[in-house]
């Protein structure tokens, strides 16, 4: 759907421990950023515009924030993630419990799968997009293809991230000043009004908007998404 709108090539990453990509050690957004500058070294992509949901935010913001990174960035967009430190929403524990269920069950369909995550989460398409993650197990039970384990052990640490805020708080942090969405869910308390003015000292040159969905903006409002980073992007 970007590429169709955008008229531009498009690329989806799976971060480390995502989807198809290894499983590997650190799970950090340093990591992930170093990930990302790989891939776009490998295939020479020059003036790119990065967008990551939640976790991903943060990757692509880490990214932003590297000087050694960003030459080749051209805008940066965050959907409903900040680039503040904070405790991780206990959902994100709950989906790694209920995926670990789903295991431990050995279901052999999607729909045994789904009832067994109505425990945990109980809008569809997000359900919908966890059970994206799923393959069938040689003996024909669903398993995950991301390393549940590793994940649950790395929560504490999900909510980190890797710099401190620039003034008044650190005058040596690093802000990254080109053009910035950040694109909010209304229900959702990823971004709120105590880490927007986090955000807004990393990034000067961001804009703020919002979309009557929660944390998921994209699969509760995928039409609408694309709409505002089309218009971003081409107005950049």
């Amino acid at each position: 759907m970007f590429a169709h709108k955008l008229g531009m090539p498009v690329f989806t990453l799976d971060l480390r421990n995502h989807g198809h990509s290894p499983h590997a050690e650190p799970h950090s957004y340093t990591a992930m950023a170093s990930d990302i500058s790989h891939f776009l070294k490998k295939h020479d992509l020059k003036n790119v515009n990065l967008l990551g949901h939640s976790m991903g935010g943060k990757a692509v913001m880490a990214f932003a924030l590297n000087e050694e990174y960003n030459k080749s960035l051209r805008t940066l967009i965050s959907v409903d993630m900040s680039p503040a430190k904070g405790k991780i929403s206990p959902e994100f524990a709950a989906y790694t419990d209920g995926m670990i269920e789903v295991e431990k069950a050995k279901v052999k369909t999607k729909s045994e799968a789904d009832k067994i995550l109505q425990k945990v989460e109980p809008i569809l398409p997000t359900r919908q997009f966890l059970l994206t993650n799923t393959r069938t197990h040689p003996h024909g039970h669903l398993t995950f293809r991301i390393p549940l384990g590793l994940l649950a052990s790395a929560i504490p640490s999900i909510g980190d991230f890797p710099y401190e805020p620039p003034p008044p708080v650190n005058a040596t942090s690093p802000q990254w000043t080109g053009p910035t969405l950040f694109l909010k869910g209304e229900h959702s308390r990823y971004l709120n009004r105590h880490n927007i003015p986090v955000a807004e000292r990393f990034f000067p040159n961001m804009r703020l908007e919002v979309l009557d969905t929660g944390h998921w903006v994209h699969a509760e409002k995928p039409a609408e998404t694309v709409a505002m980073v089309e218009a971003f992007v081409k107005g950049a």
